[in-house]
This record gives C-alpha cells, sequence and structure tokens, in this order.
C-alpha cells in the first residue's frame, strides 16, 4: 500500500488535472507574485498554483497575468466547455427551424442549373427537355444589377467632419477595389436571385497586408448561417451562429490543444447536390457564435469560436476585450439582402420561386410535343401474325430485296401506323405559359432589347425600355439599402482598427492621381468645448457620425444617353452662360433629375467668378461696375472744364487745373527765346 501511494506522489499529473488544480485553488494575490518573484528558484513537480507568464512588472491594480495550459486562460476563464455545449444545443434548435428554407434552397440550385427534371418526380423517359426561360430571366436581372454597380458617398452630420468624409467617400472605393468587391457583389446578386437572400459578411482579417490587418468583405452561404425563428431582423436573434467545414489536419495545425479530440462532427451542415464527389469525411465542423450582451448601458458583441465542445478562442476570455467585445459597433457582421421579404423570416423568396411554376408546364408541355414529333417522324407498323413479309429485311433500309413467303403478299399483311398531329392549341397554352413566365418575372421583350409588332421607332423602343425597367429599379434600390448598411460597418472597422496612417491612391479633383494618407484620428471620439478642469473621464466629447449616399458607379447605356441627351439640351438652351446664372437656377429648381444640386451649385459657382471678372475688368478700364452706379462721362468732364477754363487733362487719365491765357503767352514766349537756333 505504501510502495502505491509513493508511485501516486512520484506520478508526473495530466494536463487536465493540472486545469482542475488551478482552477479550484486559492487565487494568488499581488503580494503572493512579488514574493514569488523575489524567492530563489525551486524545483517544482508541475503542480503550482501559477506560473511566471508576462512582463517583469506587476500589471495595473495588481492583478496577475492570467497563466494557460496549451494557450488557454484557465484562471479567468469565462466561456467553458459547458457554455459551448448548451451552444450546440441551441444551434441544433436553430437548424430544425429553418430545415424548410435550406430544402428550398437546395431545390432553387437545381433548377437554376437546369436539372429540375429529377425535382419533379416524374417517371424517368429518354425525353426531358430543359428550356431556359428562367434561367434567361435570371442571367437578364443579374446584368440589370451589375449595369447599376453602386458607388458611396459619405455625408457628415456636423461641418467639423467634412473633410474626413470627403476623404473616406476616396478611400473606400480603393478599399473596395482591393477586396475585389465587384465579384462579390456579382456573386451576391446571383446567388440572391436563386436563393431569396443575398447576404454580405463584414469583417476585420488581422493577417492582410503583413499583419497590418484590413476590412474584409465575402459572399455568405444561408446553410452555413443559423438564427433564432421567427426573427425578421437579423440584429434581433439573440444568438447567430456561422459554421465552417475544415480539415481536421488544417485545425490542428492551427489550434494544437484540439489534437486527438476532434473526431465526428456534431453539426450536420446542409449540402447542395454537386456535380462532383465530394468527400466530407476528415473535416470537422468550426463553430463561430455570436452573441450579445448590455455592458454599462451599451450592446456588446461577443464571439466564441469553437470545435466539437473545444474551446478555440472567446473574446470573454480574452481580458482586453471582455468588456469591449468583438466590434465596437455592437452588430453583427452579417448584411442580409433579401429579394422580396417574407414575415417570420430574415430571408426571402427569389426569382426561381417565382418562375418556377411557369417553367414546370412548359417543360412538361414541351416534352409531350416532342414525344408526339419523335412518334410521328418515326415510321411504324402493324403486321400480322400470320403474314408473309420478312419483318427484320422491312425494317432495314440498307435491304434492297424484301423476302415474302407463300405465293402472294396481301394488303393486309403490313400496314403502316398513321400518327396523329397534335392540335396547335397545345402549343398555343405553351406560348401562354412562356409569356406567363415573362410577364411575372419582369423580363419582357423590350427589356431584352426586342420589341412588339408595329414599334420600329428607336426613340419609342427606347421609352418602352425605360418604362419596363421600373421593376430592376425596384431591386437596385433594395440592394442599395442593403449596400448602404454594409458600408457603414466598414466605416466603423475605420474607426475601430485604422489606428497606424495608411498611404492610398485616389482620384483627386479633374482625375488626377494623388496619394494621400489616412487612419482614424479624425474619427475617434472628440472633446468638445471647454473642460473647465474637468477630470478626464467627465469630459464631453464628440463622435464623428456620418451618412452614406449611394449611388450607381456605371449607369446603363440608356441612362448614359438620356443625360448626355439633356446635358446638350441644356448647353443650347443657354443654361450654362454664367450671364444668365438667375434664369437658369430658376429653370433647375423647377425640374428633377440626378445629381441636380450639383449642376446649381455649379452654375452659382460660375457666374460668381463671372461678376468678380465683369467687376475687375470694369476697375481697370475705368468703367461702371455691373451692378453699381455709373461711371462719370470724362470727355464731357474735360470739355466743359475747358469751357470753363479751369481744369485740362494731366496725360494719366486724370484732370488739373486750368492755365490763364497771360500766363500760357508768357510761358510760350520765353521757350521760344531760350530754344537754340
Amino acid at each position: 500500500m505504501a510502495d502505491k501511494n509513493k508511485k501516486e506522489a512520484q506520478r508526473q499529473p495530466t494536463n487536465e488535472e493540472q486545469i482542475r488544480r488551478r482552477q479550484s485553488g486559492p487565487r494568488p494575490t499581488a503580494e503572493d507574485w512579488l514574493r514569488q518573484k523575489t524567492a530563489p528558484p525551486t524545483q517544482t513537480d508541475g503542480t503550482a498554483e501559477f506560473a511566471q507568464t508576462g512582463p517583469e512588472t506587476v500589471p495595473p491594480g495588481g492583478k496577475l497575468p492570467d497563466v494557460g495550459v496549451s494557450g488557454y486562460s484557465v484562471l479567468d476563464e469565462v466561456i467553458k466547455r459547458e457554455d459551448v455545449q448548451r451552444a450546440g444545443q441551441i444551434l441544433l434548435k436553430y437548424k430544425q427551424g429553418k430545415a424548410n428554407l435550406e430544402a428550398r434552397i437546395i431545390d432553387n440550385e437545381q433548377w437554376y442549373k437546369m436539372r429540375h427534371w429529377g425535382q419533379l418526380n416524374d417517371r424517368k423517359n429518354e425525353v426531358e427537355p430543359t428550356s431556359g426561360w428562367l434561367f434567361n430571366s435570371i442571367a437578364n436581372k443579374h446584368a440589370d444589377a451589375m449595369d447599376n454597380f453602386p458607388a458611396p458617398t459619405v455625408l457628415p452630420r456636423e461641418a467639423d467632419d467634412r473633410a474626413e468624409a470627403k476623404m473616406l467617400t476616396s478611400v473606400i472605393p480603393v478599399i473596395l477595389d482591393q477586396l475585389d468587391f465587384e465579384q462579390v457583389y456579382s456573386d451576391v446578386w446571383m446567388y440572391k436571385l436563386i436563393a431569396g437572400t443575398g447576404v454580405y459578411g463584414v469583417f476585420w482579417d488581422k493577417d492582410k497586408l503583413n499583419g497590418l490587418g484590413d476590412v474584409a468583405i465575402t459572399k455568405v452561404d444561408l446553410l452555413s448561417l443559423f438564427w433564432e425563428p421567427g426573427v425578421t431582423d437579423i440584429q434581433r436573434s439573440h444568438h447567430l451562429f456561422s459554421v465552417t467545414l475544415i480539415d481536421n489536419e488544417d485545425i490542428e495545425a492551427m489550434y494544437p490543444q484540439t489534437k486527438g479530440r476532434l473526431g465526428s462532427s456534431t453539426v450536420d451542415v446542409a449540402k447542395y447536390n454537386y456535380d462532383d464527389a465530394v468527400d466530407t469525411t476528415g473535416k470537422s465542423a468550426v463553430v463561430d457564435w455570436y452573441y450579445k450582451k448590455r455592458v454599462g448601458g451599451k450592446t456588446v458583441l461577443h464571439y466564441v469560436k469553437y470545435v466539437n465542445d473545444v474551446v478555440l478562442y472567446a473574446t470573454e476570455n480574452d481580458q482586453k476585450l471582455r468588456e469591449r467585445g468583438l466590434y465596437d459597433h455592437g452588430l453583427y457582421p452579417f448584411v442580409f439582402d433579401p429579394l422580396y421579404n417574407v414575415e417570420g423570416s430574415p430571408a426571402g423568396f427569389g426569382y426561381i420561386d417565382i418562375g418556377k411554376s411557369p417553367q414546370t408546364y412548359i417543360d412538361r408541355i414541351g416534352k409531350a410535343v416532342i414525344e408526339n414529333t419523335l412518334a410521328n417522324t418515326r415510321p411504324r407498323f402493324f403486321t400480322r401474325a400470320d403474314g408473309a413479309v420478312n419483318e427484320k429485311e422491312y425494317a432495314d433500309q440498307t435491304q434492297d430485296f424484301v423476302h415474302v413467303n407463300g405465293a402472294g403478299l396481301g394488303e393486309d399483311s403490313i400496314r403502316p401506323i398513321v400518327g396523329k398531329p397534335l392540335a396547335s392549341i397545345y402549343y398555343e397554352v405553351m406560348q401562354g405559359k412562356i409569356e406567363e413566365l415573362k410577364e411575372t418575372t419582369g423580363n419582357r421583350d423590350v427589356n431584352t432589347g426586342g420589341h412588339t409588332s408595329g414599334v420600329t421607332a428607336a426613340s419609342a423602343i427606347a421609352a418602352m425600355q425605360e418604362a419596363g425597367g421600373k421593376l430592376a429599379r425596384d431591386n437596385s434600390k433594395a440592394a442599395y439599402r442593403a449596400y448602404r448598411r454594409m458600408i457603414l460597418m466598414v466605416i466603423e472597422l475605420i474607426r475601430q482598427f485604422y489606428t497606424l496612417p495608411r498611404t492610398f491612391r485616389i482620384l483627386g479633383e479633374n482625375g488626377a492621381q494623388e496619394y494621400v494618407q489616412f487612419s482614424n484620428a479624425g474619427m475617434v471620439p472628440q472633446t468638445v468645448g471647454m473642460t473647465f478642469g474637468l477630470p478626464e473621464m467627465e469630459q464631453m466629447t464628440r463622435l464623428p457620425l456620418y451618412d452614406v449616399e449611394v449611388s450607381a458607379q456605371r449607369a446603363s447605356p440608356y441612362s448614359k444617353l438620356s443625360q448626355n441627351e439633356m446635358a446638350l439640351s441644356f448647353l443650347n438652351a443657354g443654361l450654362f452662360n454664367p450671364a444668365l446664372a438667375d434664369q437658369a437656377l430658376l429653370c433647375l429648381d423647377m425640374m428633377d433629375f440626378d445629381r441636380k444640386d450639383s449642376v446649381m451649385q455649379k452654375i452659382a459657382q460660375n457666374a460668381m467668378q463671372y461678376q468678380q471678372q465683369q467687376m475687375l475688368m470694369a476697375a481697370m478700364a475705368g468703367g461702371a461696375v455691373p451692378g453699381g452706379p455709373p461711371a462719370p462721362d470724362r470727355k464731357g468732364a474735360e470739355k466743359a472744364a475747358q469751357n470753363a477754363g479751369e481744369d485740362r487733362n494731366d496725360g494719366f487719365g486724370g484732370l488739373q487745373a486750368q492755365e490763364s491765357r497771360v500766363t500760357k503767352k508768357a510761358r510760350e514766349d520765353t521757350a521760344e527765346r531760350t530754344a537754340p537756333r
């Protein structure tokens, strides 16, 4: 028994035992830590209450740095294994709530790929036509969206923030261009048309730019997101989960504490019907868990990353972020952009859901028509069982001779089967379904460049295209609202993380390239007014706030043409003549077009410059100032002065006193006598 106790005492404790001992042991004080620092080093058995892991000074407030095993902060750990297990139960409940949505998204993907015959539950047949009417509608909607690619304009809410707003307006497009945001925007729009909802993920990637970090915007798959069932606004969900399948080898390389603890995944993510064989064995579901808390009167966003029941990272376990949270804006870093909203869900429905029914009947009627056509074009025959015709030779078109048994060949030995062609009504029904699909999806002929019979004038076709584009404009404006929310998130990330100056190449005045440095120095909270010696915590501060105005960076060709024609009509009407600025501003004030305020501002500036030039020219010429008192008549003044014998021109444009006749005669005589002969 004694030997057993001795061996037990000499045994090296495991990591789990160390964790339990450290969590259950008394918390060391600052004095204990100092005493440990000054004491001579001694050999321990690995079960010390704490270890020195930090700087050589006592932290502020006399608080010891947390001690961890394998990267964990176990002495002051808030999120533990039990917490992620409870989060896993919430995740499963959220997953059950969106089961119907996941099934619809997977089904819509098959319709988009024109593999929908497997979704119709029809008997397998060699005739399975798949017309692309629905695909054509989606492709045209996507083209309309990309024709109106958005661009942000940042506006300040206070006059003191105009310089920062102008800089943000120039810098944000550069950031988006470096992110290849046009491709992200295209992918989100296509997913939105198919699944009904596009989702942007707006994150801060600390590894970008060699560790400097920058904004990251990605397209997010709805199948990997899980939210509280019944909420319409994603920001009102109590929890939000994002699940990603990652190879076990990669997880163990990034997080060594997971080695030997992965096994099979506890979360089953819905999968698309891939064309390729996708093997998910050897992968584990890594969960990003977001939740909100109220701390100090504000909403704080917290974040936990875990796999199975192993905590990989948690903001509440990080002392720097425990009170602050992951992002200062306190919002889930996802922006939902539904095409058509539905009650009780942040996800909407798209054009696949709208055009699925007419497309079904188009293909079914087309299948019947094609089968009838094939049956009538392929000759078939009735033959008598006791007929004398060799059927094999008769069916073989390469045989020149067909043998017949018996003495004679009767007409009823073999007889062709006469097919019955379909009536035209069936074709008309199919055409009606095609027109229904065009109307319900807003993909009329005029929207794709075609025209109806009787309309041949270019102006009439253009007017019909503009009128038929109401649906596309409405969809684009809805996308702009989501884009605006995304840009506001980008601004908040810049405010939080752009602590060091960065250099950007922007377009300055008249399209000239400029290199500027930008940081968040002008965006952080600023002291307002006089503090009169108040403590720093009691000083009044102001947080610069901004609004975002979204406009089309690239308008459609028709919009460009109409705006160019409008500008030429303004020029021909003389609205750009600075002498007629008052009339031009009055006329433009009654009109309504894009960027009207900018045009009116430029006309007013040109008018002011014109008046200043006129005043300067008048002053140099000695003329009247436009709008001022008339200038005196110099010629008349000189003539009157001569008649009065008082003044004369001094040769410099001024008037001087006129001398008498006697003095003038004497001066002339003196000059004549003294002149050299």
